[in-house]
């Protein structure tokens, strides 16, 4: 039985997808459209992926910024 939640924890560990992983899914993505990987009835497609990838990574920055402002004055009167 702990070899089968062994496994699953593995499982659930290589499902992960992180912010930095989306990172680089949007420079994958400029590195491919630069040097012409797609063919033209693929860029509308394309286009949108990277216009939603890069809204969400913004947002997300945009998230964790908010966070330490937050967190910051609270950190400095502890001290």
């Amino acid at each position: 039985m702990s070899e089968t939640n062994s496994n699953q924890q593995d499982q659930d560990q290589s499902i992960e997808l992180t912010v930095n992983d989306l990172n680089a899914l949007k420079q994958i993505i400029d590195v491919a459209s630069s040097r012409g990987a797609f063919k033209p009835n693929e860029m509308t497609s394309v286009g949108t992926v990277y216009t939603k990838l890069d809204n969400f990574l913004k947002a997300v920055a945009a998230q964790q910024q908010a966070q330490q402002a937050q967190t910051a004055p609270t950190e400095e009167s502890n001290a």
